[in-house]
């Protein structure tokens, strides 16, 4: 019965996630499994289910990395399960505690477990975090401002798990009725006080240029790409946009503007300052030998560099590879022949639309799934983002619909717009209060204009305090334990019988 319930839960919150995108069912997904922890009766049952439910949800919903083989999708597939593993040994622990304290282990733990997560190790993996598919509902994403999709996830699992506290013998209904109190509340405010940038409107154009020949790496496709770029830029009219954004990888190798002249000139004077307006573009350069450069380079409207971002964040065994020494036996990594150089920290640039003044931020691929690093730009001053990708690696999947959701719980915990621009797709532009405006298809060279704003509102709680309701969500927990561990052992137990 356990195993069935652990498989339900998978398979409900693989519902909540792209490509179903079911949002909502995320509030009970995790119910199933939590009511399989408490009646679990060994370590070993513990572990085990823990894993079950990790391997299956993670290895459905990121099934579609099996694409660059069944080497880079199974390992993480464990690695997912193992994160599980852990918080499963510690339900265990608390199994025959009292309904109020292993409510408050439930939460506590599953958040500690996400936030250990998004950073261990090699910088952390926050895909299928619970709180990222409330950006699928309109009301509630808005109090992200407040709390951050950490702090949506601490709700989600706090309802959850009181769904499990009314059936036992021993019930209590109070931290469902407070579960729900919290979301009515948070839903309402997010309504009433719906995020805005509410500053100058600035007008962008996303050129999506694609590739001949996206994951072979084929002969000229450098090339290719920036060409496609390039040309789809030519047909900007002059003085239709304030900034040009280009994705990930839109130039490199030859077709440089760091070090080809040619290609400087063919994207400032040329096409930006025809335009009257910033380009944006990601591209790749050699680094120190065996190792290479990500970075965001921009062109003001007369043609001239301001700066570049160099990305910080390189994606396991994808731009950089641990152990290299120790894995050389692995045939699949030698198509990571380079590591990827970390950029120093956040870069903003001051940009002038028209009359008015603002700061432009951004980030690259990988580092759009991680708040904080979109965050760190907004607390050095952005008021507008891009989140510049690729997604040529990933096929027709929902990759780039799983980090288009992620981006869209940023945008909101942050109060910023954010332009999203893929090579391959998708792209598309999100204002602060999580809508999404047209998105572009996969796999197809088009050119995406729209308007969004500078951030002229104060800033949110979240750019301020960060993931504090996840953080007092673990405290709250060790408090528990501490106080369970240290206590009479009496006043915190029930009798094994009445868990059922």
């Amino acid at each position: 019965m356990q195993i069935l319930a652990v498989l339900l839960s998978a398979a409900l919150m693989w519902l909540a996630f792209p490509p179903v995108n079911w949002g909502i069912v995320v509030f009970v997904a995790p119910a199933p499994m939590l009511w399989a922890m408490r009646r679990v009766t060994t370590p070993r049952e513990a572990g085990w289910l823990g894993f079950l439910f990790g391997f299956a949800f993670w290895g459905s919903m990121l099934w579609w990395i099996r694409i660059l083989g069944f080497v880079a999708w199974l390992p993480l597939a464990v690695v997912m399960g193992l994160y599980t593993t852990g918080w499963a040994l510690v339900m265990y622990f608390g199994r025959y505690w009292s309904m109020w304290r292993w409510w408050i282990l439930a939460i506590g733990s599953w958040s500690f477990m996400e936030f250990f997560r998004a950073r261990v190790p090699f910088g952390g993996f926050p895909w299928g975090a619970v709180g990222f598919p409330v950006g699928t509902l309109a009301w509630p994403r808005g109090s992200a401002q407040w709390i951050g999709a950490t702090g949506w996830g601490v709700i989600v699992i706090a309802f959850a798990a009181a769904l499990v506290t009314m059936f036992g013998r021993v019930s209590d209904r109070r931290p469902l009725e407070l579960s729900l109190a919290v979301i009515v509340t948070f839903t309402f405010l997010g309504a009433i006080f719906s995020p805005d940038a509410a500053g100058h409107p600035v007008r962008v154009a996303v050129v999506q240029g694609d590739s001949p020949c996206p994951r072979l790496h084929c002969d000229n496709e450098k090339e290719i790409i920036y060409n496609n770029h390039l040309n789809l830029t030519a047909t900007i009219p002059e003085g239709s946009v304030d900034l040009v954004v280009w994705g990930e990888d839109s130039f490199g190798g030859a077709f440089n503007p760091t070090f080809n002249g040619g290609v400087r000139r063919a994207m400032g004077p040329g096409e930006a300052a025809r335009i009257g307006a910033y380009l944006m573009a990601g591209g790749t350069r050699p680094g120190e030998p065996g190792t290479f450069v990500n970075y965001n380079i921009l062109f003001d409207p007369t043609g001239e560099v301001v700066g570049e971002y160099v990305k910080q964040h390189p994606v396991p065994f994808g731009e950089f590879v641990p152990f290299r020494r120790v894995l050389e036996f692995v045939p699949q990594l030698d198509q990571v022949p380079n590591d990827m150089l970390r950029g120093p920290g956040p870069v903003v640039f001051p940009i002038e639309i028209g009359d008015a003044r603002g700061v432009l931020g951004s980030v690259i691929s990988f580092e759009g799934a991680f708040a904080r690093h979109a965050r760190g730009e907004v607390k050095a001053g952005a008021q507008l983002l891009v989140v510049a990708t690729n997604e040529g690696s990933f096929g027709h999947s929902p990759a780039s619909d799983q980090l288009i959701g992620m981006v869209r719980m940023s945008a909101v915990s942050l109060g910023v717009d954010v332009v999203h621009v893929a090579v391959t797709g998708k792209s598309t532009l999100i204002r602060a209060d999580g809508s999404i405006g047209k998105t572009t298809d996969l796999f197809v060279r088009d050119l995406l204009t729209g308007v969004v704003n500078l951030q002229d509102a104060p800033r949110t709680l979240y750019v301020v305090a960060g993931d504090w309701v996840q953080i007092l969500a673990i405290l709250a927990a060790a408090a528990v334990i501490v106080a369970t561990l240290t206590g009479p052992t009496r006043e915190f137990r029930i009798r094994p019988g009445d868990r059922r």
